[in-house]
């Protein structure tokens, strides 16, 4: 009588583990970069609202607020959450309003404090707002801002 073989060999079983090994290794940095990516478009959100506020100064009053209090923005300590570590306006000229976003430690190489801004530009047809990096890094921007 033949005997037949019953289980795996070692050197299938540790292909197997090898394959879900270097399977893991491109996973987790790739799955890490799409969770930071998420948490800054919640940051994108919460910029959006102070978006609708410059660009509502700009078309009733033809200029740019002069300040974050002018633009009808809370202090910017009230926009820290669990994502934005702090908000804040300035005015660049009467036409360049600059919206800064400051995130929380994020994870991987993201630290509390790094920065994207989103900046508007005023013309006769309204506000084009203009996205970038600044400390942060563009990775981990939203597709529509890279």
């Amino acid at each position: 009588m033949k005997k037949t073989q019953q289980g795996f060999t070692l050197i299938e079983l540790m292909i197997v583990v090898a394959i879900i090994g270097i399977l893991a290794a491109v996973a987790i940095p790739a799955y890490q970069d799409y969770t930071i990516r998420a948490k800054v478009t919640e940051a994108m959100a919460i910029a959006s609202q102070a978006k609708t506020a410059v660009s509502e100064y700009y078309i009733s009053q033809g200029s740019m607020p002069a300040d974050q209090a002018t633009a009808g923005l809370d202090a910017a300590a009230n926009y820290s959450t669990d994502v934005v570590q702090d908000m804040t306006y300035s005015r660049t000229s009467a036409t360049v309003g600059v919206i800064t976003m400051g995130v929380e430690a994020l994870g991987g190489d993201v630290t509390a404090g790094d920065e994207f801004t989103l900046t508007g530009t005023g013309s006769s047809t309204g506000v084009t707002w203009v996205c970038a990096a600044t400390s942060l890094d563009a990775k981990y921007l939203p597709s529509n801002c890279r």
